[in-house]
């Protein structure tokens, strides 16, 4: 259902997704490979990139209503419990400042992608302990 749902987002694009989308499209951006409307898990993310894990959300006037508000924290743990990084712009972002908001994803596509095991070395040594 998920792919389906995706594929027919793809084709009913808001503007600024379109405009984005330019940017992103054949590794056009720094040459790192975009995926658009990607479903993960109950989610499709705008824009995502597999090898650095970053998704890129475009939010427009209904993600400032009190319930979408919740429902996109809660979306973005379950991103980040999976290990994705999650970047938020408003459309009109992208209408007034898309060099800004392209800069904002080149340094986040930069940054090393965390660590899944805050402290590896003493979860292991706790479990060596407890045998």
């Amino acid at each position: 259902m998920s792919r389906s749902l995706a594929r027919g987002l793809r084709k009913t694009s808001t503007w600024a997704e379109r405009k984005l989308w330019r940017h992103f499209r054949n590794r056009g951006f720094a040459q790192f490979k975009f995926r658009l409307q990607h479903p993960v898990g109950p989610y499709i993310l705008d824009f995502y990139c597999a090898s650095k894990k970053l998704a890129v959300e475009l939010d427009g006037d209904v993600h400032g209503a009190p319930g979408q508000k919740n429902h996109d924290v809660v979306r973005d743990a379950y991103l980040e419990g999976k290990g994705i990084r999650v970047l938020r712009f408003w459309n009109v972002e992208i209408q007034d400042n898309l060099e800004g908001v392209l800069d904002v994803i080149y340094v986040a596509l930069q940054r090393p992608m965390p660590n899944p095991h805050p402290d590896p070395l003493r979860r292991r040594h706790t479990l060596g302990a407890s045998r």
